[in-house]
């Protein structure tokens, strides 16, 4: 698959929420999940190789008491690149409700994803 035809998989399965089947499909073996510098205590970091990027979006789904609603934009191409923009409406476990939003880019390399980087505010 080409850069373009990566984006639109994840962008559609992630429009299912099916992130694992996603990852398991369209990420290298080898692949990084990258977060912003400087997060606070408890929060989940980056991840390096599938294993762990399989075990972070488990933590994840473990930490949200309800998704009430998200969307993802379609994927923005340049080469080896592409982006979305990502937002959700969800409630943590304990902590209440939370609306997020992020661009999402990732690299792909032998129509495969290898590296993903979210950037999003922290307050």
């Amino acid at each position: 698959m080409n850069t373009e035809a990566v984006a639109k998989r994840l962008v559609e399965l992630c429009r299912k929420g099916e992130y694992e089947q996603a990852q398991r499909e369209l990420y290298a073996e080898d692949a990084v999940s990258i977060e912003m510098p400087g997060l606070p205590p408890g929060a989940l970091g980056d991840a390096k190789g599938l294993a762990a990027i399989y075990e972070k979006g488990r933590q994840w789904g473990a930490m949200v008491e309800t998704v009430h609603g998200g969307s993802v934009s379609d994927p923005v191409v340049a080469g080896h690149w592409f982006s979305v923009a990502a937002s959700m409406d969800i409630t943590f476990k304990g902590r209440g409700r939370v609306q997020m939003a992020e661009i999402c880019v990732y690299r792909v390399r032998d129509g495969k994803v290898v590296s993903e980087q979210f950037f999003y505010d922290m307050d």
